[in-house]
């Protein structure tokens, strides 16, 4: 643009040279009369101007062509360089991504070999899929799964990010091979309801979920999987939790999922001597849970577009099953800062009491969390507890020792008792958190309470919210 403006600009400045040489000379005034000789005189400088001015414009328009040749030039040559930059970038970004389908490649058969990788005690290979998406942090999370991984050929580390986060990745890639990181490759907007604008980041987890779990179950091919988030700490016997429910999990078609987290576990409403008490649990608790392939093949082909956690809550999707989950939380969220905005966090997650002692859970026997062997007992147990109300509980005036119940039948008297005993009074389809059967159990002043429905309970009300 700024060479044509110099062509055009050089063209007129030779023209208005010419016109102001012209009548410069034809308005100059005579100081005597002219006569004939003047006259030839005059006719002489107007010819002999007439030929300047020919040659002035035959010189403007020889320049101009001039100018014009070198533009030509001039684009020409720039064409040829773009054309070579454009040939050697498209071939830079075709080698590009063939060196990346390479690594791809070769970063899914060497995780294939893990998955189907038989181990001399002939036990699982159980993949650790670690979401992770903007906190540098989330090295905290995996320093703690190196620190207390008993084996990395049984415990393969994933680190799955979204959200395209440099510094993150930074963070993730000084671990080199001790862990695997794959990244969400689809970073578009997602359209959202208007009214749900601000809940966008639920959209996004879910369509990350969505993509990392079939990555890890259908090409990595992985059998099993822990889910952990970037904002977890966990218990040094962490991993052996897992591996001690991993044999009930598989035996049990009535289990869904194991979970490290229990939501009323509280400092003060958990027994702190029992930390290998485990429960069957009807309420999904997530925050470090394991699944099954076979599990997230029914999942996957109906995944949410949001809300992911509340949707496998839904009858549909639980279709009356269970979870196991432990007294003592196996995981311990520090994310206060996040997409759910501190939600539930100053009032009971920060004060959830994280295990410190090691429990061999491989060396016990853990089947009476099947459910024929479960019910039986848990019923008994809970239906033969002495019944008492809040006030009788709160001013200690129970003779008898043992376990107690405090019944309730509406989802309001839940609600009302569940805050004065400090536990989550929330229901998600009609399931109050850490329920089975309808049953919440907990502690209080050291005394293991049942907060329950009457014994002919006929099952969850999703109504109720």
């Amino acid at each position: 643009m700024r060479k044509n403006q110099f062509i055009g600009f050089a063209f007129v400045s030779v023209c208005l040279w010419a016109l102001v040489t012209y009548y410069l000379f034809l308005d100059r005034p005579l100081n005597h009369k002219p006569d004939q000789q003047k006259q030839i005189q005059i006719q002489e400088h107007l010819s002999l101007l007439e030929l300047k001015l020919n040659e002035q414009f035959l010189d403007g328009e020889k320049l101009l062509q001039q100018l014009r040749n070198i533009v030509k030039e001039q684009q020409l040559s720039v064409r040829v360089n773009e054309a070579g930059a454009e040939g050697r970038g498209v071939g830079e970004e075709q080698q590009l991504e063939k060196q990346q389908g390479e690594k791809e490649d070769e970063q899914v058969n060497r995780m294939r070999s893990l998955a189907e990788e038989v181990l001399p005690d002939g036990g699982p290979v159980i993949a650790v899929l670690v979401f992770a998406c903007n906190r540098i942090t989330v090295n905290k999370c995996i320093d703690q799964l190196l620190k207390y991984r008993p084996a990395r050929e049984r415990f393969p580390i994933i680190v799955s990010q979204d959200c395209g986060h440099r510094p993150t990745a930074d963070v993730i890639e000084l671990y080199g091979d001790e862990i695997t990181r794959i990244e969400q490759p689809d970073q578009s907007d997602i359209p959202v309801p208007p009214k749900e604008k601000k809940f966008k980041g639920y959209f996004k987890i879910a369509r990350h979920y969505g993509w990392a779990l079939n990555y890890t179950f259908f090409k990595f091919n992985f059998d099993t999987v822990i889910i952990v988030e970037d904002d977890l700490d966990i218990a040094p016997d962490f991993f052996e939790y897992f591996l001690g429910t991993y044999p009930i999990l598989k035996r049990d078609p009535t289990l869904w999922c194991v979970s490290a987290w229990n939501d009323n576990g509280k400092a003060g409403l958990v027994d702190e001597n029992a930390p290998d008490l485990l429960y069957r649990t009807d309420f999904f608790p997530g925050l470090g849970w394991m699944l099954t392939k076979s599990v997230w093949a029914e999942l996957a082909p109906k995944w949410p577009s949001s809300y992911w956690d509340d949707w496998v809550r839904q009858p549909e999707q639980r279709r009356n099953r269970a979870c196991i989950r432990p007294e003592i939380s196996r995981t311990r969220t520090f994310g206060k800062i996040g997409v759910s905005n501190g939600h539930f966090y100053e009032k009971h997650l920060k004060y959830i009491k994280l295990n410190e002692k090691f429990v061999p859970f491989t060396q016990k026997n853990l089947t009476y969390l099947l459910k024929d062997n479960y019910d039986v007992q848990f019923v008994k147990q809970v239906y033969e507890s002495l019944v008492v109300t809040y006030q009788e509980l709160k001013s200690d005036s129970i003779v008898s020792e043992g376990s107690v119940r405090i019944p309730y039948h509406t989802n309001d008297i839940y609600k009302r008792t569940a805050k004065l005993l400090g536990l989550m009074d929330d229901f998600r389809s009609g399931v109050p958190r850490t329920g089975y059967r309808g049953v919440v159990s907990f502690l209080y002043k050291g005394r293991r309470v049942y907060l329950a429905p009457n014994a002919n309970w006929k099952g969850y009300d999703p109504g109720w919210s």
